[in-house]
């Protein structure tokens, strides 16, 4: 280490003064070897001129120390910012572990325990967003696993009085946790109507769900191939932003879909509800498709309500039963549309679009036509 004391002719005040005072001693001794110069002046400019000095060492003392200021305020900020990015990524560690272990948490065997690991699972998405697309699917997953009820393969729609069948009560504890995914689920979509708002997607493809809820939400991709919706399903006043595929639900044995509710709906993409089976009342009162939309296969055990409905692109509805009534009573007629063998219950009496009729095929079935284009 260089010995401080041995280098004091380098220091910079020390320089200045010495340049100032033989400034000061040149210009003063310059100016009075002028007679016309008087003694105080010549002493007066060299001082101006040895003050000069200084004040220029002034000005270069102070860029340094704010040089030295700024430098310091840099310094800060970048150890702020370390620091800002040590707890981001302490906080997603957490975040990980607190996944990790919650996910772990849905396989035990306390039904309680499971219910916990969902709202777990829940408010880690509702503090970091860049997890809720990953919770929504573990949730759907869960949902997607197989479960069977006494009340669905026994084809009965309620809930039994709210009475736990004593035979299987194990069965009941479970369709509780399951009821909390679905709620969680419905908790963590944003609302419908907010264009800001991220559309997350949802796959609960052969999915047992009861009293399946996502009214007044936005959704993305929503697939629910093969699944039974039991009790009622409501979907009414959903945004639908990516592809709908209802195909197939309610048609394998045991699955029974309930009353069936999409009331002023919105299917920005195609929604196709092709072989699906609805039990109950179907309403697609006001809902909007301005994608293609597909019905063809579908059953419509009870009345069918499309009043006001929308029908942007085709409509399919081949080999369509409407068994109930039809109030077919689109807000404008669907076109082009298919009505290959769509039946309907010839007791009942159907809202049809103008240009639409009924006529009795061969083989005795009352089926829908379209009279004119």
């Amino acid at each position: 280490m260089p010995d401080t004391r041995r280098q004091w002719w380098r220091s910079p005040l020390l320089w200045t003064f010495t340049s100032s005072l033989l400034l000061l001693v040149a210009v003063g001794g310059w100016l009075l070897t002028d007679p016309a110069t008087s003694r105080s002046d010549a002493l007066k400019t060299g001082g101006l001129a040895g003050g000069a000095i200084v004040a220029l060492y002034a000005l270069w003392l102070n860029d340094r120390r704010r040089r030295v200021e700024e430098g310091r305020q840099q310094v800060e900020q970048d150890r702020h910012a370390l620091e800002m990015r040590k707890a981001d990524q302490d906080r997603e560690r957490i975040s990980d572990e607190r996944f990790a272990k919650s996910v772990e948490l849905l396989g035990h065997d306390a039904d309680q325990v499971r219910v916990g690991a969902l709202h777990a699972l829940a408010a880690l998405a509702r503090n970091r967003d860049g997890y809720t697309q990953t919770v929504l699917d573990v949730l759907c997953s869960y949902l997607r696993r197989p479960f069977t009820h006494e009340r669905y393969t026994s084809g009965e729609t309620g809930r039994n009085n709210g009475q736990t069948l004593p035979d299987k009560p194990e069965q009941e504890l479970e369709l509780q946790v399951r009821l909390t995914a679905q709620r969680l689920i419905s908790d963590l979509l944003p609302a419908a109507g907010d264009p800001d708002a991220p559309a997350y997607d949802l796959d609960l493809t052969g999915a047992a769900l009861e009293y399946f809820d996502l009214s007044g939400h936005r959704v993305g991709k929503l697939v629910l191939r093969y699944a039974g919706l039991y009790s009622s399903t409501n979907l009414s006043g959903c945004e639908f932003l990516g592809p709908v595929y209802f195909t197939g639900a309610g048609t394998a044995k045991g699955r029974l879909i309930g009353m069936f509710r999409c009331r002023q709906a919105t299917f920005r993409e195609r929604a196709w509800f092709s072989g699906t089976v609805f039990t109950e009342l179907a309403d697609f009162e006001d809902t909007r498709f301005d994608g293609l939309t597909a019905f063809k296969d579908a059953r419509f055990a009870k009345d069918a309500i499309f009043t006001g409905a929308t029908v942007g692109q085709s409509l399919d509805l081949r080999r369509t039963r409407f068994e109930g009534t039809a109030f077919l009573g689109f807000a404008a007629t669907p076109h082009p549309v298919s009505l290959y063998q769509t039946t309907v219950n010839p007791e009942k009496e159907h809202q049809l679009p103008g240009g639409w009729g009924i006529e009795t095929a061969a083989n005795g079935n009352v089926r829908l036509t379209v009279v004119e284009r």
